[in-house]
């Protein structure tokens, strides 16, 4: 039965990873334009937005670990769950941790 939901859980985390990189390069479209400093600003917010991309996907499987792990009663896969959704948590909001950071 646990093959059979892990294989669900990679199956659903496969889907939610091709429509969030799919909707982060749609959202995101880089413009050539006369000002240099623009044209970095796109790239920059098309990269941001692929790394927010990959942090989502890493908070779902995190979520996923956690609720397997409940069911199963297995604390180090709980551990590592709770360690995979913290990544994701960060990497998702890299852009404004770094904005805090700055002091921009």
């Amino acid at each position: 039965m646990s093959k059979k939901i892990f294989k669900k859980s990679v199956m659903i985390i496969g889907k939610i990873l091709l429509i969030a990189t799919a909707l982060s390069v749609i959202n995101t479209i880089t413009f050539a334009a006369d000002d240099p400093m623009s044209v970095v600003n796109n790239l920059s917010n098309f990269m941001f937005g692929l790394i927010r991309a990959l942090g989502m996907i890493l908070l779902g499987f995190g979520i996923v670990q956690v609720g397997l792990s409940l069911k199963s009663h297995d604390p180090s896969q709980r551990a590592n769950g709770f360690m995979t959704l913290a990544g994701g948590i960060i990497i998702t909001f890299s852009k404004e941790i770094l904005t805090l950071i700055m002091g921009g």
